[in-house]
């Protein structure tokens, strides 16, 4: 025999759909005999009807692949979508590059490697844009010879 009210029934009364109502199969004529609303709310109550569990979306995939991101792989030129510019814009860059450079200027300055003056000029240099990265800076101070030279101390033992 069809349950298709017994079914339709105990979906209303559990709120959900027809097809989450699952009815045990080893009670199937106690179900089957059951008309009334009170009947099927008995049989809910019972455990003979019950609503199953929502079925979602696994997540597992996506947290492989978010690891793998994480160290570096699936990110190609296949898997790209929107410009450069878009994936990091051009301000947000500039604004890591720059901390990182004032960054560097300032411990050079602070641990007496560079003058104070050397300091200014290079931090101008650095906002007009000069220097691409901190290692752009390191070799330019280096070429042009900015770094201040230590004096050897002379030991006598």
């Amino acid at each position: 025999m069809s349950l298709k009210s017994q079914r339709r029934l105990a979906a209303e009364i559990l709120k959900v759909g027809e097809h989450r109502v699952w009815i045990d199969p080893e009670r199937f004529e106690d179900v089957s005999s059951a008309i009334t609303r009170q009947e099927i709310e008995r049989l809910i109550k019972e455990g003979a009807i019950k609503a199953k569990p929502e079925q979602g979306v696994s997540r597992g995939r996506a947290r492989i692949r978010h690891e793998k991101r994480k160290q570096g792989r699936r990110r190609g030129p296949g898997s790209r979508e929107g410009a450069a510019g878009a994936r990091a814009p051009r301000k947000r860059r500039w604004v890591t590059t720059i901390r990182a450079i004032r960054k560097l200027l300032r411990e050079l300055r602070d641990s007496k490697k560079i003058t104070r003056s050397t300091y200014r000029q290079l931090y101008n240099m650095a906002k007009g844009g000069v220097f691409r990265s901190k290692r752009q800076l390191l070799q330019y101070i280096k070429d042009s010879g900015l770094m201040v030279k230590r004096r050897g101390v002379l030991r006598r033992g």
